[in-house]
């Protein structure tokens, strides 16, 4: 029977990145309600139920404590891409996972899109969070440029593959900015319903047409 991987404390790495997420979830809320300067590593352990050796075992400062949360600021749109049939277009498929994500999705994944619109807002005037944010930017250029380079045809350390996964991951990063701060500044939600298509028609003209339709067509 397979055992799950683990690392040199004994923590399977399953468990070790859900830690990681319970700790970031209450780190992003303290951070949101009282600010990062004014929040200490102990509060973060606090709220946590750990101690505050067990939060620097697993972030190198308190800053890092948001990075999954931030990271999930993009986590969706991946997720969609990954699973990009070759029959469909981008907006068809955007279309299609928006739809699955508002019947499926439950409150622990709401609750955490919703926290990672404020770290995103936050990394703004926050040095740290906003290395963080583009750090999970550019993972998300990288995987992108694989998931072109397979729907191309094409190397993905092609400079045009690789310029369509720049353009397009700087097209997803600006648009959760600015619809991430409508929505934090008040805006109707219904106004910001076709988001997801409205990210798919940017990518498509940020790539100039390169990317966006189905494969064979």
């Amino acid at each position: 029977m397979a055992t799950a991987k683990r690392g040199g404390s004994g923590m399977s790495e399953q468990r070790r990145q859900r830690l990681r997420l319970e700790i970031s979830r209450e780190a992003s809320r303290l951070f949101w309600k009282q600010g990062v300067a004014a929040t200490s590593g102990d509060e973060i352990a606090e709220a946590v139920g750990l101690s505050t050796r067990t939060i620097w075992r697993h972030f190198r400062s308190k800053e890092s404590c948001a990075e999954p949360i931030v990271a999930r600021g993009v986590e969706w749109e991946m997720r969609t891409l990954r699973s990009w049939p070759e029959h469909l277009s981008l907006e068809e498929q955007f279309s299609t996972e928006a739809s699955r994500f508002g019947r499926e999705a439950d409150a622990v994944a709401l609750t955490d899109a919703g926290l990672a619109i404020r770290m995103i807002r936050l990394s703004e005037t926050e040095p740290a969070l906003r290395t963080a944010w583009l750090m999970a930017c550019d993972q998300m250029e990288r995987e992108m440029a694989q998931i072109i380079a397979k729907r191309l045809g094409q190397p993905a350390t092609d400079l045009q593959v690789r310029l369509h996964a720049a353009a397009a991951a700087a097209t997803i990063r600006v648009l959760n900015e600015n619809i991430g701060a409508a929505l934090l500044d008040g805006a109707d939600p219904a106004q910001h319903a076709d988001a997801p298509e409205r990210v798919a028609r940017a990518v498509r003209r940020a790539t100039g047409g390169a990317v966006g339709d189905p494969v064979g067509t």
